[in-house]
């Protein structure tokens, strides 16, 4: 990977873009965006060890009188909080007469199913057997271990985050017809920032990849570095360094390793979820944004955070607009067997 600091990155976050490019006239990416090197990418990151833990949602999803249900490819979970706060997940089926657990309320840390009245506390019962479950402080996490197949992992493989005293974190959520790979090799896709995203990017240049000279272990041979200038208004933009990573199957993570935002992660998490009505696999985005800075005013933006994160899941949203597009057009061609990929 090439060492370089990031053009305009200085002590002033922002720069104005001297020679601004049209979107049509700006430097084709196509012919390095090869497919082979994403395809190889997307292939070494489902090597990885994910230990069958897959994400439910933020952890602000699951209160103390609020549960969380989800279909995972096709198995129902049901994930609330004990007493003690503690997460608790199982089977989103009573094992009485079959109830949905997900509508069920939860009276001090006892989930109790809105049918009959059975109780449950996270113990095994009538047959229910609990699930493994996580909660890292900013994403819910349950094992399936029928489901993944894989050796079991004690916990999930969590990025590397900012200390949570000095950030911002806001997470967002959609659902996609396709496959958590169609999402991941999205990800694995740094080439088409500013072409396909144009409102958000400008000035993008892939400048370390998987395989390149100077690379050292297994994480930097599969990171892919990325320049690139966020849109602020006009010709106003903020120049960073992004590098991106797949640590498990399921995930990319986004790292700012130089430029404003250092050390903020963004991670993608895909989650599969139950078929559609005609029988197409759906895929949960749940994406994590943690956002940190250096500078003394960053302080006014974490005691704005309850306003911010509308703002931060909404470009979230705009982004994932156009990229669950990517994601289900990649499906498409896959399952009729025209992608050329």
């Amino acid at each position: 990977m090439k060492e370089g600091r990031v053009p305009g990155a200085g002590r002033i976050p922002l720069r104005l873009r001297r020679r601004p490019v049209p979107w049509e006239r700006q430097r084709p990416t196509w012919s390095e965006a090869k497919p082979g090197i994403i395809a190889a990418a997307l292939k070494r990151a489902q090597a990885r060890p994910s230990g069958n833990w897959y994400v439910l949602g933020g952890s602000s999803a699951v209160s103390a009188e609020r549960s969380l249900g989800r279909s995972i490819a096709g198995v129902e979970v049901v994930a609330w909080r004990d007493a003690a706060g503690v997460l608790r997940a199982g089977p989103g089926s009573c094992p009485h007469l079959g109830a949905p657990l997900k509508d069920s309320p939860v009276r001090c840390g006892t989930l109790i199913c809105h049918w009959h009245g059975m109780p449950f506390d996270g113990r095994a019962a009538a047959g229910w057997e609990p699930y493994p479950a996580y909660d890292d402080g900013v994403l819910l996490w349950v094992r399936l271990d029928r489901l993944g197949g894989e050796p079991p992992l004690e916990r999930p493989v969590v990025p590397a985050r900012p200390d949570p005293a000095r950030s911002v974190t806001a997470v967002y959520e959609a659902v996609g017809v396709c496959e958590p790979e169609d999402v991941v090799a999205n990800r694995l896709d740094p080439w088409h920032g500013a072409w396909f995203h144009p409102y958000s990017f400008v000035d993008l240049t892939v400048v370390g990849r998987p395989g390149d000279p100077g690379s050292a272990g297994e994480q930097a041979e599969d990171a892919f570095a990325v320049d690139v200038s966020f849109k602020v208004a006009g010709r106003a933009v903020v120049p960073v360094r992004a590098v991106f990573t797949a640590p498990e199957p399921r995930t990319v993570v986004m790292h700012i390793t130089e430029g404003e935002g250092h050390g903020s992660v963004v991670e993608t998490h895909a989650t599969p979820l139950a078929p559609d009505a005609r029988g197409r696999p759906r895929t949960a985005v749940v994406e994590a944004v943690v956002a940190a800075s250096h500078r003394r005013g960053f302080a006014l933006a974490r005691a704005a955070a309850p306003a911010l994160r509308p703002l931060m899941r909404a470009a979230a949203a705009r982004l994932w607009r156009d990229d669950l597009a990517y994601a289900e057009r990649r499906w498409t061609l896959r399952s009729t067997g025209r992608f050329p990929g």
